[in-house]
Order: C-alpha cells, then sequence, then structure tokens
C-alpha cells in the first residue's frame, strides 16, 4: 500500500493532508525519513508519525451536531472546543471538511482517509444541504443567480439548489466546499447570512440529533455514504 494511503488508512489524516505530512518530513519508515508519497508499506514496515508508531485500526465514523464557536479541526490550541472533544472515541478522528465555528450543524468526523477524501474532492460532488437566516429579504432574482452560479474572488461556482423557506430564510446545497462559500454567495447577490446551519451531507440528515451531540454511523449509513460518493 502507499505510504500516503497508509496514513489515512490508519486514521492519521486524509489522503491529501497526508502527503502534505509526508513532504514535510514528518514520517519514517524504518527509522529513516521518507518524502515520497508512493512508497510501499504495510504494517510490518515501522511506519511513524512525528515519532509515533502508526499501526491500522479499526475504522469509525461519526455524525455531530456542532454548536456554536467550536472549531473543526482535530485540535485547538486557544480557548475554544474543537469537534474532537464532542465525541467519546479512543480513535484519532478528524473531520470531514470544515465547518466554520459562527456555524452550526452537520458535521462528520472519521479515522477512514480514503472516505474522506471521497466525500470532500470535489470530483466525486457530494452535496451539502444547509438553512441560512439572512440580514434582508431576498426575492426570485437573487435566488435564480444563486441557482445559476454566482462569480466569487476565487472563480465561479457550480449552480445551487435554493427554496426559499421564509422572507428571510433558505434552504441551498452546493457540491463545493470552498472557504465560507454559502455566505460569500449571498454577499455577491447583496445580501448577508447571520446564522448558517448544515442539514445534510449526502445522503445523511441531522434529524434531531441535538447540538453538541454525536453518534457512530450505522453500517447502512457508511454503504450509502460510500454510494453517493460513486463507490
Amino acid at each position: 500500500m502507499r505510504l500516503a494511503r497508509y496514513l489515512a488508512h490508519c486514521g492519521v489524516a486524509s489522503r491529501r493532508a497526508a502527503e502534505r505530512l509526508i513532504a514535510e518530513g514528518r514520517v519514517t519508515v524504518g527509522g529513516e525519513s521518507v518524502t515520497d508519497p508512493a512508497r510501499d508499506v504495510d504494517a510490518s514496515s515501522g511506519v511513524a508519525f512525528d515519532g509515533r508508531d502508526v499501526l491500522p485500526e479499526p475504522r469509525e465514523t461519526w455524525m455531530l451536531n456542532k454548536p456554536l464557536n467550536v472549531t473543526s479541526t482535530a485540535s485547538e490550541p486557544g480557548r475554544r472546543r474543537a469537534v474532537t472533544d464532542l465525541v467519546a472515541s479512543e480513535r484519532r478522528l478528524y473531520p470531514v471538511g470544515r465547518l466554520d465555528a459562527d456555524s452550526t450543524g452537520l458535521i462528520l468526523l472519521t479515522n477512514d482517509g480514503e472516505l474522506a477524501n471521497l466525500l470532500t474532492h470535489p470530483r466525486y460532488g457530494v452535496a451539502k444541504g444547509y438553512r441560512a437566516t439572512l440580514r434582508r429579504k431576498i426575492g426570485e432574482p437573487e435566488l435564480d443567480r444563486l441557482r445559476g452560479g454566482v462569480t466569487l474572488d476565487d472563480g465561479p461556482t457550480a449552480p445551487a439548489e435554493v427554496r426559499r423557506t421564509g422572507e428571510r430564510q433558505i434552504e441551498i446545497t452546493i457540491r463545493e466546499g470552498r472557504n465560507r462559500q454559502v455566505r460569500r454567495m449571498l454577499e455577491r447577490v447583496g445580501n448577508e447570512v447571520v446564522a448558517l446551519e448544515r442539514v445534510r451531507f449526502g445522503p445523511l440528515a441531522l434529524g434531531g440529533l441535538e447540538p453538541g451531540r454525536a453518534r457512530q454511523l450505522a453500517r447502512s449509513e457508511l454503504k450509502r455514504l460510500w454510494k453517493d460518493a460513486g463507490r
């Protein structure tokens, strides 16, 4: 198995993040630093990350309803809590994608790097649905602009699925994962998001999971996630 994939399989990081860790010289094989992510390794190769042995562990994937002011990181060096602090697991979990500290709702955490890569890579276009409360009323012309895609400072967005649920409330589904994308899209059409909650990730809905609570996904839910990502 290639080194980057092995690190992802063992829950160290997603495959793309693992490639960066390898390039930074933080991974050794048999006591020697390795910078080639394609190096063939297995459990007997003596792989270590930052001096700690890396061995396969059982895979887990959790759904969390992230509260406000909790960061979407594996650890938070500041005063705010990290999403991993809210999941009762001994595994080395990390969040799948990001959800801003000032946003709430559904976020997935896993130690399955291959699954994380499939769910976040733009190529697979996994849908993410949000409920947004806006500063001002929004009309059909603005909704139509969002549906057709808008141009941001980092390029045009793909078309979004949007429906109005109130004078200042919408539901929007995107298939990209740019930084603060929904907020920037609304700013582009002359509005502002004052509250944002992710309610869907691929085939999974937040449902009645309370803020701050997490649950491990069932096997049937994992199968649906893999299928939604095209596997």
